[in-house]
């Protein structure tokens, strides 16, 4: 019998350590913040800082809970060049734009929509675009690198020295893989980049060993299992509790909607549409928005409660945010504004609440979701964004988790699998929709001006091209 998992869930706003008892019992939980620092004009990642936590906190819950596996789970858009033991270059944050003079070299060389099922994303969203930065800046590091690996597969490689990649990363919007193939895109090849991609190992499997110094100076030998793309992890929970045929809404800095049940001819990659991969391989068609980032601008970084009273003062006075406020999701084209008029405290957050549940079901719209609802994330835990998204959603049946940590849980589902152990049964919970009169109309007034903004943004743009 294996003794309790440490699973670390690296989002890019929260760095989190969860313990797990091979029955799933949650044992422990620990948080911190990554930090972004500066190397040569580029923000990257302050990984040794990070590293030392992770490697403080799995000493004191390793001790505490007879802790004898460890498995990552990690947020999209992150890479690592390494050679042997050597991190060749820190890791780029996501949220920076390439030079342009880089741009126009390696954009016009990504596939076809229909080969990758990637659309032509901004900043690092799409890896290819960064690791061609680092490849022309850094041409001695990159002629170095040995191997490129996913950020999941960076922290395996931290801690047992061995290089290996997984398919739900490789496949997770980063034009180097071709979901229908099952295979390295042909941009990979085009660039010669396949050798340096390690072994393809499935998420969850046991790959190394890592040896961590105990509060008490003794040595603990921990199993290592390869790591996962966060919203595929959270998506293989709930099929691997028994669900089927349900939409996942993922939710901490994105908000990540998964549909395997949409066709693949209806993705509209303009609208930040695509397909990501299962762990299983499969293609995953997927809508996506920075929903807790915008949650987070638009309300002023607002934590505490919302009533139902301020969200229906805000209907009331007829005020509205409108996309876009981050970078990606359905309206690309437009920037975020309140109109209406002001709003400040509790009001300006249920704004934002209103914002992050027009833009969720407009994008189950977008996916064609019909079927069973699941939210999972830290927009799970506010039960009167739920309950909106179910008076919106009334011929869906709404659910959530219990837990909240979907991404986490399905990391140490996987790893369990590993060892023939399948602790974690369906935990969701049945979401009872809101009344809030008039919030229909207020979705459909939203949608009006939202498309009116878009509509008026596409005919500009038209306009400067011509």
């Amino acid at each position: 019998m294996s003794g309790a998992l440490a699973v670390f869930d690296l989002g890019k706003t929260n760095s989190k350590l969860f313990v797990f008892a091979p029955d799933g019992a949650l044992l422990a939980e620990r948080r911190t913040k990554p930090v972004w620092t500066d190397f040569r004009g580029r923000k990257v990642l302050d990984d040794a800082r990070l590293y030392e936590w992770m490697r403080r906190e799995l000493a004191e819950v390793s001790a505490a809970h007879g802790v004898t596996g460890l498995m990552f789970s990690t947020h999209g858009c992150a890479f690592a060049l390494v050679r042997g033991r050597e991190l060749l270059h820190p890791i780029l944050d996501y949220e920076q734009e390439i030079p342009a003079s880089v741009a126009a070299v390696i954009d016009p060389m990504l596939p076809d929509f229909s080969e990758t099922f990637t659309p032509r994303l901004p900043l690092g969203f799409s890896i290819s675009r960064h690791i061609f930065w680092l490849e022309t800046v850094e041409p001695e590091a990159f002629a170095a690198t040995e191997a490129i690996l996913c950020f999941p597969q960076y922290w395996v490689w931290r801690f047992t020295g061995r290089p290996l990649a997984e398919q739900s990363y490789i496949g997770a919007h980063n034009q180097l893989w071709a979901p229908l193939k099952r295979d390295f895109s042909s941009l990979v090849d085009r660039l010669g980049w396949r050798e340096k991609f390690p072994e393809m190992v499935p998420a969850g499997a046991l790959v190394g060993e890592t040896v961590i110094a105990l509060p008490d100076g003794c040595g603990r030998t921990l199993a290592v299992h390869n790591g996962v793309h966060d919203s595929n992890s959270a998506l293989a929970y709930y099929r691997m509790t028994g669900l089927s045929g349900f939409t996942i809404v993922s939710t901490g800095t994105w908000v990540i909607i998964i549909n395997l049940d949409c066709p693949l001819s209806a993705l509209e990659g303009e609208r930040d549409m695509l397909s990501n991969v299962t762990v299983n391989g499969e293609p995953a068609p997927t809508l996506r928005f920075m929903g807790g980032r915008e949650f987070d601008m638009i309300s002023g970084g607002w934590g505490g409660a919302i009533s139902q009273a301020a969200v229906e003062c805000v209907m009331a006075r007829d005020v509205f945010a409108l996309p876009s406020w981050a970078a990606g999701g359905p309206f690309p084209e437009t920037t975020g504004r309140i109109v209406g008029g002001e709003v400040e405290g509790e009001e300006r957050a249920a704004a934002a609440a209103l914002y992050v549940a027009m833009m969720t079901d407009l994008s189950l719209d977008l996916i064609r979701s019909n079927n069973l609802l699941v939210v999972d994330g830290g927009l799970a835990k506010i039960g009167l964004f739920t309950a909106m998204l179910a008076q919106l959603r009334p011929a869906q049946t709404v659910v959530r988790s219990a837990m909240s940590e979907g991404s986490a849980t399905g990391a140490a589902a996987l790893a369990f699998k590993a060892l023939g152990l399948s602790p974690f049964k369906d935990e969701t919970i049945p979401v009872t929709a809101s009344r809030i009169a008039g919030l229909e109309a207020y979705r459909d007034r939203w949608r009006e001006l939202a498309e009116r903004d878009r509509a008026a943004a596409r005919e500009k743009m038209r306009g400067a091209a011509e």
